[in-house]
């Protein structure tokens, strides 16, 4: 098997060298990643989900600093750490039944020495629940109750096994932990393989026939979405922007037409013209934000705008994997990066704008090339993802499931200088 910190630094790597691109391909490889980075780490008998919190979120610290704008790679992280969370938290409560329900059943069999069968107080119980991830954990509460609160030993013989029987246990615990984040992992990583199919799967329910659908660029789960309704025997017509200066709209225009959709492709400058003989604005997303708000290609906030004017509804396309737990004005969240020049500009062109007569050889043209656009949660009518739809004010609510409120800000906290 590769060692862990080679594959670290190769998707490090790839990410600086922009060699991955793209919500879903990043996405998986981070996910893909912290499942061998779980699998290969070493975790001790105490503070088990603790350790594998450290080393998820080590690891997770470097990808996002690699990349700041692939949010998908942060929200992939966070959702590995909300995973070991949750199946720690699961396997507590289960240690706690356990106890509880073996105290009972020792107490109906012998009422007369409570002493020696001990039941975990309330405050204990909240103790432990409260400090879950957290030392002390459950096992320490149990190894640190005196000896007359433990269940006495019959023999020296007997109290070797009932030692080799707690280590024995707590190995097991250790390994079913693991089992059952690498579980929850995978699964994870089949809802980014198919959350597009899940997403096209709901397109019947929202277009209709001889409706006549808008959208910019060039999008993978738009384009799902709009050949399922097609397949559907949905009849209706496509109006594609092109998605200025990259012009991925005349990828998308041709990949519908050779599905047999009606397709018209139209400039950027013509939505506002084009707007009032559509019926719905149906786009992808780079990433949603806890408050509802978009970051999506450059250009679809005009578009978003131009629908709210002629009471379009404006419906965004998004998996699971692109829900982000910050708000646009978080300091981790990146909104923006500038693309190169030559995307508008050749860059022979750039030499007639220069000032070499002054001796400094400044510009006297600068060149603009911003990725996204923040579309406000106002100008939203409905998100679609692989779990169905939802409206806008209630995407807060949907991202509080996938994400603790302790894994939101990743880096760690520096150790105090002395």
């Amino acid at each position: 098997m590769p060692d862990v910190h080679s594959l670290v630094n190769e998707f490090i790597l790839k990410l600086k060298k922009r060699k991955v691109e793209g919500s879903q391909a990043t996405a998986r490889l981070a996910a893909v990643l912290l499942r061998s980075v779980i699998s290969q780490q070493r975790i001790g008998y105490t503070n088990q989900a603790g350790a594998l919190i450290d080393a998820v979120k080590a690891v997770g610290e470097q990808l996002v600093a690699a990349n700041p704008v692939e949010i998908a790679v942060g929200n992939i992280v966070r959702r590995v750490l909300h995973i070991i969370r949750d199946e720690d938290l699961s396997l507590t409560t289960a240690a706690m039944a356990g106890l509880n329900l073996s105290a009972v059943s020792d107490d109906d069999d012998d009422d007369t020495s409570p002493d020696d069968h001990p039941v975990l107080s309330a405050a204990a119980v909240a103790a432990a629940a409260r400090s879950t991830l957290r030392p002390p954990s459950l096992q320490s509460l149990l190894e640190d109750m005196p000896d007359s609160a433990a269940v006495p030993h019959t023999s020296s013989s007997g109290g070797d096994s009932e030692g080799k029987s707690k280590s024995a246990d707590k190995n097991s615990r250790s390994r079913k932990l693991k089992h059952d984040v690498i579980e929850a992992v995978n699964e994870l990583i089949q809802d980014i393989d198919t959350c597009h199919e899940q997403i096209a799967e709901q397109a019947v329910e929202h277009i209709h026939h001889n409706e006549v659908i808008l959208t910019l660029g060039s999008s993978r789960t738009v384009l799902q979405f709009l050949c399922a309704a097609r397949e559907k025997k949905r009849s209706f017509r496509v109006f594609v922007a092109e998605g200025a200066p990259r012009y991925q709209g005349h990828l998308l225009a041709k990949e519908l037409v050779a599905r047999g959709l009606q397709t018209t492709l139209i400039t950027d400058s013509a939505i506002f013209a084009m707007i009032s003989r559509v019926n719905m604005v149906i786009v992808g997303a780079h990433a949603v934000m806890a408050n509802g708000g978009v970051i999506a290609p450059v250009g679809l906030n005009m578009v978003a705008l131009a629908a709210q004017r002629h009471a379009v509804p404006f419906v965004v396309l998004a998996g699971s994997h692109k829900l982000c737990p910050l708000y646009p004005h978080n300091p981790e969240v990146l909104l923006n990066e500038l693309r190169s020049p030559s995307e508008l500009l050749d860059f022979g062109e750039f030499s007639d704008c220069m000032d070499f007569g002054s001796g400094s050889g400044s510009p006297l043209l600068h060149v603009v090339n911003p990725a996204f656009d923040y579309v406000p949660p106002k100008l939203v009518s409905l998100f679609i993802t692989d779990t169905g739809g939802h409206n806008p004010s209630y995407m807060y609510r949907l991202i509080a499931d996938y994400y603790s409120a302790d894994d939101l800000v990743l880096q760690r906290k520096a150790a105090p200088s002395t």
